[in-house]
């Protein structure tokens, strides 16, 4: 994998990874040569870790297994189960995980010279855990030509990310810059968004990407005018109109975009119309991606898409026609499909089906609202009713004035049992660690 030239550098709050010095130095030392030809799990702190331990392994480990940050003991050895791992990257400077590898090699920078040059021998998979976010991760498996199939590097993009690179939105973000498109900015854990947006606009960022999630708080971050980018991406969660005029009313020089896309996937499409959803006339049109409606369900064919799920008795990750089964349920109106929400995310009010998102969606379209969750609440007559966290705009008070105009228009735009019955005005929303609403109650 190419990852030199021209002075660019993927920075973190505390590395900054100069890719020029790659042809003859490299993070992992005498160990690389331990490594080749092994499926190796890579467990490592700092995300300019992971970063030179990719560039080094590609081409030269069978597989390489992304850990998500902060994965526990007995979640990384469930990994290690699934891709056959022989092989551990961990950090220099931490305790290794205890896990039942015997082959480990410690990661560390700055970089260091290398006794011998790399040679690739191998095409390397790629494997990743999904998100979670209607069950279970599963692990996923990619191959480079498959993570890279959806875009052209160009030069002159600054590029920086919500994501960490360690999940899939992250990862197409990093190899965009290892491929060509300069430099990369990416954050920390331990940084909130303000902090980040000062990096950001340090480091003169040009392209930016994140969930709508990060993006809303964004849109309420007092740093917010720190960036002047060219394009705002967003990606992994439904993008509601609110959302994207908020963004285009801040940054009125940027292009705003939003993509679809999933660790089993890949990248499906980008739309750059500035509207939610997604023109119906790109369903069934005949191209490198294929995009089919099944009993609601959105689903893709590609180049792009992981070759299979990995672990013993995992499903198929596509059906016999190559489709893979996206469990987003959408809806046609008029010329568009809109994304409804996830097909295992429902809650179930007596019976009668209730999608988050589409709550959220107008929920968000009030005036008041900057940011909204919705998630189920126990109920002993219906099973469950619809429940709702708000964010609200600056200036907007806080009462049951408020409250009661917030539901007087969400009954307006939704029938009686989608409407939520407890809704209570909060500072923040929580996350997950891939950045997404969590949806938990």
């Amino acid at each position: 994998m190419a990852a030199s030239g021209r002075g660019r550098r993927v920075a973190t709050r505390d590395f900054a990874l100069e890719l020029d010095r790659f042809a003859d130095s490299g993070s992992l030392g005498d160990g690389l040569a331990r490594l080749e030809g092994r499926s190796v799990l890579l467990a490592v702190g700092d995300m300019a870790k992971a970063a030179a331990a990719l560039i080094e392994l590609d081409g030269v480990a069978r597989q390489i297994v992304l850990c998500p940050p902060g994965a526990g003991a007995d979640s990384l050895a469930a990994l290690a189960r699934a891709a056959a791992a022989d092989a551990l990257v961990h950090d220099a400077d931490a305790p290794a995980p205890q896990i039942d590898i015997t082959t480990r090699v410690a990661c560390r920078l700055p970089l260091a010279a290398l006794a011998a040059p790399r040679a690739a021998r191998f095409v390397t998979e790629w494997a990743m855990p999904t998100s979670g976010t209607s069950g279970p991760p599963k692990l996923v498996a990619h191959t480079l030509a498959t993570l890279t199939a959806a875009f052209h590097p160009v030069a002159g993009q600054r590029w920086a990310t919500f994501y960490d690179i360690r999940r899939y939105g992250g990862l197409q973000i990093l190899l965009r810059a290892l491929l060509g498109a300069e430099s990369l900015t990416l954050g920390d854990p331990n940084d909130g968004v303000d902090a980040f947006l000062v990096r950001l606009g340090e480091a003169g960022a040009t392209h930016i990407s994140g969930t709508p999630s990060h993006w809303r708080k964004v849109l309420m971050s007092g740093e917010a005018r720190r960036i002047a980018p060219q394009r705002v991406r967003l990606s992994g969660e439904i993008a509601d109109d609110a959302t994207l005029a908020g963004l285009r009313a801040l940054y009125p020089n940027a292009h705003v975009e939003h993509a679809y896309a999933s660790t089993e996937a890949g990248v499906a499409f980008v739309v750059c119309d500035g509207r939610a959803g997604f023109p119906a006339s790109i369903v069934d049109e005949r191209g490198e991606v294929a995009l089919r409606v099944v009993e609601g369900v959105l689903r893709v064919r590609s180049n792009r898409a992981a070759l299979r799920y990995l672990g013993a008795d995992a499903p198929a990750l596509k059906d016999c026609d190559g489709f893979v089964d996206t469990g987003d349920v959408v809806e046609r109106r008029g010329d568009r499909y809109l994304f409804v929400g996830r097909r295992g995310g429902i809650i179930n009010v007596g019976g009668a089906k209730v999608h988050p998102e589409e709550v959220e969606a107008a929920l968000n379209a009030h005036k008041a609202v900057r940011a909204s969750r919705v998630f189920a609440r126990k109920s002993p007559i219906t099973g469950a009713l619809v429940a709702a966290e708000i964010v609200l705009r600056d200036g907007a008070a806080a009462d049951e004035a408020t409250k009661r105009d917030i539901l007087a228009a969400c009954r307006a735009a939704l029938p009686a049992h989608k409407t939520p019955s407890f809704l209570r005005f909060v500072a923040e929303l929580p996350m997950t660690d891939g950045g997404k609403v969590a949806r938990h109650g």
